[in-house]
């Protein structure tokens, strides 16, 4: 694929994402980024196929980037997704 689609479509997600984030109320930000954790888990195992795979030097690199980074967005994002999640508790409730 050339890099103008690839640009173009980089551009447009990134519009998409800005777009629908500003359009959610703040009671169902919760929800999204719990559906955003799962596709972040789709992203790790393509991540982890591209490290994995038998490719030049560069590729096993990117992949191993794309690994740690992927890794870093589910378990940040479900840190905070708890987080979020026991601000609803009532006070004084143990888990």
């Amino acid at each position: 694929m050339d890099m103008v689609y690839l640009t173009f479509i980089l551009i447009l997600s990134i519009f998409l994402g800005f777009e629908l984030i500003k359009k959610v109320p703040a009671t169902l930000h919760t929800p999204l980024m719990s559906g955003a954790n799962a596709i972040s888990g789709i992203t790790l195992v393509g991540a982890l196929i591209g490290a994995g795979g038998e490719g030049s030097a560069l590729t096993i690199f990117l992949g191993t980037a794309a690994v740690t980074f992927a890794t870093i967005n589910v378990v940040g994002g479900y840190l905070v997704t708890d987080r979020m999640l026991a601000m609803f508790k009532k006070k004084g409730a143990k888990d």
